[in-house]
């Protein structure tokens, strides 16, 4: 295996680079007679497609996406599904002060040190772009979780220190609503303007910024999630921390959970009758999971994005030789990830859930 597949029922694999001719997925064990609604899919790649906003990279990619397997008549035929994503504005020459220059914070060293080789346009497969790809097969699978009553919420919860409330999740249709009204993609509109001023300025200066993405699924049953080494939430951290620029995932409590008592900690169950639909607990303190089991609660989950490493400053660095080099940064980037990312989030668990929603289908009698 290359690591350029993900999942084990609800299975894709993604290729193609971010200077290269086109990136594009192929998802194997997507279930038959599945309606493939495609303008949902193009209005999802359009949520993260480059030059969207003034806080954005400024490349401009249509992202148009185009069907060439595994669909007809609209509906999922069972066998393998083929999108293809053309790249349509490639500046290769940006990159050409790097050819054999290190840039500081990305993946250029160790992929040398990897394969011996490494395509230094844009980064080639260690690109963001490649995101595009697991958008359009996470919105097949959304649509299946749709079919299932499940859904995911997902929205920029910080940048740098600026944090938005936490918002009582009921919902999702509003605050998806109010999420697509701002460009930086926060469903609170009095943090989302704080945010969009200081990324602007963060820009201005040439410089990026980090920040932080909180998601919810909705409505999954109890049961998903394998005990030993596929948990659920080991999943969804593999899935999360696969993603461009993330350096940190927590579900339920998270990291503020090593705080408090066990006292404070525990979810009490509701007394009311133990089935699969209707599990309650007083508090949500696990995230929807319990023994690496979704319990039928919400799964919350929130993950950390780093600044993006390519700032418009000049920086020190090596080459391939060894040698002490200076570097500036050049091309098109996003002062800050967040604002894009919000959707690949919703993405990849969406791959995760389907993948565990087949693999429980087939776990009992």
């Amino acid at each position: 295996m290359a690591g350029n597949s993900f999942g084990q029922l609800f299975r894709i694999t993604t290729f193609g680079e971010s200077h290269g001719v086109a990136i594009g997925v192929i998802i194997d064990g997507c279930p038959a007679n599945l309606d493939i609604d495609m303008k949902f899919i193009q209005s999802e790649l359009d949520k993260r497609r480059p030059g969207q906003s003034k806080i954005t990279t400024q490349r401009k990619e249509s992202d148009t996406v185009q069907i060439l397997s595994g669909i007809f008549e609209g509906k999922s035929t069972g066998t393998p599904i083929s999108l293809l994503i053309p790249n349509e504005d490639q500046r290769s020459k940006d990159y050409g002060h790097n050819v054999n220059v290190y840039r500081p914070s990305h993946a250029d060293y160790v992929y040398d040190a990897k394969y011996g080789i490494r395509d230094h346009r844009g980064g080639g497969r260690s690109s963001a772009r490649e995101t595009a790809a697991r958008v359009a097969s996470g919105a097949i699978a959304k649509l299946f979780l749709k079919q299932q009553g499940i859904e995911i919420f997902a929205h920029v919860t910080s940048v740098g220190k600026i944090n938005a409330p936490e918002l009582q999740i009921n919902d999702l249709s509003a605050l998806l609503n109010i999420r697509e009204q701002n460009i930086v993609r926060c469903a609170d509109p009095q943090s989302a303007d704080e945010m969009i001023e200081f990324i602007d300025n963060v820009r201005k200066d040439g410089d990026t910024i980090g920040g932080k993405i909180s998601c919810i699924v909705k409505g999954c049953p109890a049961g998903l999630g394998e005990p030993v080494f596929d948990k659920l939430h080991a999943d969804l951290g593999k899935a999360m921390l696969s993603i461009n620029a993330v350096h940190g995932f927590e579900y339920g409590s998270g990291f503020a959970g090593s705080e408090l008592l066990g006292s404070q900690h525990n979810d009490i169950p509701q007394p009311k009758a133990m089935d699969e639909n209707n599990f309650k607990t007083t508090t949500n303190f696990a995230g929807g999971i319990l023994g690496g089991i979704s319990n039928g609660m919400d799964i919350t989950f929130t993950t950390a994005f780093k600044p993006v490493a390519t700032i418009m400053h000049n920086q020190q660095t090596i080459n391939s030789l060894g040698e002490a080099a200076e570097i500036k940064g050049k091309g098109r980037h996003d002062p800050c990830v967040v604002p894009r990312a919000v959707i690949i989030v919703e993405a990849m668990a969406a791959l995760v859930v389907a993948d565990h929603l087949l693999r429980q289908r087939s776990n009992r009698l």
